[in-house]
């Protein structure tokens, strides 16, 4: 997308940079589907560092997302100032993210003579915590040299090894995700999550999703992206977490971390409710694509069917 320039003649229009933004992150399909990453309390909403108070409306939206999009891993946010005042600095080259308030002037009406409120809409800037040094906030964990390492379940290490032709898994900061044009899995590093449950079924939900590509069952996304919301984009991860879902109960995961799943599941069946046929649809292809992944047929692994 363009970057906008702005003169004195030219005036900004809020309202339109925050449609666009909004705009560009559904075309990227960027939903954050889940948080399971180790946090304190923070509670997953934005929050002002200085004041400690809740942002609201729109930058609720704008805020969360963002962090879940560039992998901040704090909801406290703060303006340049405000982290100056922390005792802290934002890091050099770190972009800001577009907040906006309402401000109240006092007008008078010219017919009638009386007073009013007028409200306009105004916007400031500011940085995710995790873009300053120097900056203390209460929601993240600090290392914990007593912590025990990940021990890794090795049901589901078994089901991941046994995944032939499977993608690179690249452990990285931000949001879990299958990049199809590159065909690589990315995902935090396993100590970052609450749960070693909630790591495998992450992991096994982005891995149902590389299942689609092109060099193995070919779901089609690749050539045609599906926009996010469309039917063909509900049905991928409804696709997605079915699968992840049987992969998980192959894994012997927790009943809880599989309920997720099912919460998450009808969470996008509402998406649909005129195609009746889509939970079916989707969950057949669920079962092939865990069929896949575990590197033998549904005939092979289940009882004969009558």
């Amino acid at each position: 997308m363009a970057k906008r320039k702005y003169t004195k003649n030219h005036k900004r229009d809020i309202y339109q940079e925050i449609t666009d933004r909004i705009l560009a992150m559904l075309e990227t399909g960027t939903v954050p589907w889940r948080n399971p990453l180790r946090r304190q309390g923070g509670g997953g909403w934005p929050k002002n560092l200085d004041s400690m108070k809740r942002y609201r409306g729109i930058n609720v939206f704008l805020l969360a997302v963002t962090a879940w999009e560039r992998g901040y891993g704090s909801d406290y946010w703060l303006t340049f100032r405000q982290a100056v005042k922390q005792g802290g600095k934002v890091k050099k080259g770190e972009k800001a993210s577009l907040v906006t308030f309402w401000k109240l002037f006092d007008k008078t009406d010219k017919e009638s003579g009386q007073e009013y409120k007028l409200p306009v809409l105004r916007h400031y800037n500011v940085f995710n915590a995790q873009q300053c040094e120097g900056i203390q906030t209460p929601d993240l964990l600090p290392p914990d040299p007593d912590a025990p390492p990940f021990e890794p379940l090795s049901e589901c290490e078994a089901i991941v090894a046994g995944y032939k032709d499977a993608p690179p898994i690249e452990h990285q900061a931000g949001p879990a995700r299958y990049r199809p044009s590159a065909d690589r899995v990315l995902i935090p590093k396993p100590d970052e999550f609450d749960t070693r449950e909630n790591y495998y079924a992450v992991l096994f939900h982005e891995l149902v999703h590389s299942s689609g590509h092109k060099s193995r069952l070919d779901r089609g996304f690749e050539e045609s992206p599906a926009p996010f919301g469309s039917p063909d984009y509900c049905k991928e991860e409804l696709v997605a977490e079915m699968g992840a879902a049987f992969l998980a109960a192959a894994g012997g995961i927790s009943p809880p971390t599989i309920e997720q799943s099912a919460a998450y599941i009808d969470n996008w069946q509402k998406q649909l409710r005129g195609d009746a046929r889509l939970i079916v649809t989707a969950a057949g292809a669920a079962q092939k694509a865990a069929d896949f992944i575990f590197g033998a047929s549904f005939e092979e692994q289940s009882p004969t069917q009558s």
